[in-house]
């Protein structure tokens, strides 16, 4: 069983770059100027690839995590794109919406894991574990770690404000969300 199949890895490039595009101008790097707002541009190359650094690790560690955690208890795990998440996305974006819905992809584990109520749920849990974990590893790199440059700071801060927000909204225990599986385990 491969750990990561080159069709995952397709879907990984595609997310990356849909992550980049929808978070463009949401994690940017310096503030914008009277001249930025004077002479705008359709397209910020440099504010595309910061997004994509702060966001890419975040979602796919996320789903990596329940992947992984998945195959350590034998079951079958792969990762899948939701395009109508990914399409509601880039609309969202699209129409300079202020209502961002990510919904990009998930693990399919298939039914197996319905018979072990615990497997299921610590499955579910692994992908908020990543974020909370994330979120704790750039607390303390902010919190401890001196002369960092400007660029590290907002990276670091983005990354524990974004993961922190995956965190608590995928515990919500509702609906799809991680948090309706590891509160209340496999449907009936």
């Amino acid at each position: 069983m491969n750990l990561i199949t080159p069709l995952e890895i397709l879907y990984f490039v595609i997310l990356i770059a849909v992550l980049g595009f929808i978070f463009t101008g949401v994690f940017i790097i310096r503030p914008r100027t009277i001249y930025d707002r004077m002479h705008p541009k359709k397209w910020r190359w440099h504010d595309f690839k910061f997004a994509a650094l702060i966001a890419s690790p975040a979602i796919i560690l996320h789903e990596l995590g329940h992947k992984f955690v998945a195959m350590a208890y034998g079951y079958s795990a792969t990762f899948q794109l939701f395009p109508f998440g990914l399409a509601l996305g880039i609309f969202l974006k699209l129409i300079s919406s202020p209502l961002m819905i990510l919904s990009p992809g998930y693990v399919n584990i298939g039914t197996e894991a319905f018979a072990d109520p615990i497997a299921y749920r610590v499955i579910a849990f692994a992908g908020p574990a990543v974020n909370l974990l994330l979120f704790l590893i750039s607390w303390l790199i902010l919190k401890y770690a001196n002369n960092l440059s400007r660029k590290q700071e907002l990276t670091l801060h983005f990354t524990k404000v974004l993961n922190m927000l995956l965190f608590l909204f995928n515990m919500i225990p509702l609906g799809p969300f991680d948090g309706q599986k590891v509160f209340f385990g496999p449907p009936s």
